[in-house]
């Protein structure tokens, strides 16, 4: 039983990780096309770029509906990094903890 619940920590761990690192490299990559260092006429990035608008907009969604309209600046990738953290560090430990111990 310790195994598996070690297992299911490790994989929430694992894809907290992935979509942290997805949301970094999608701001950067937007940066990049504000700036004009990365141009969305080609094909690659415009379709870099689709798939990581596709694969974030679920998780700004909620967000955006109670963040005020800060018109071009957006905060909800911030606020989704800070929910991140807090979901990897004590809500996370904390959980499994106490299914730990249950399980002894």
């Amino acid at each position: 039983m310790f195994e598996l619940l070690n297992a299911l920590n490790q994989i929430v761990y694992i894809v907290l990780e992935a979509i942290w690192w997805i949301i970094i490299v999608q701001a950067v990559l937007s940066w990049l096309i504000v700036f004009n260092v990365v141009n969305t006429s080609n094909e690659y990035v415009r379709n870099g770029l689709y798939a990581l608008d596709r694969m974030t907009e679920p998780m700004y969604r909620p967000v955006r509906k109670f963040m005020p309209d800060l018109g071009a600046l957006d905060l909800s990738p911030m606020v989704v990094l800070l929910a991140i953290v807090i979901l990897q560090g004590p809500v996370r430990e904390n959980l499994f903890g106490a299914l730990m111990r249950m399980a002894a």
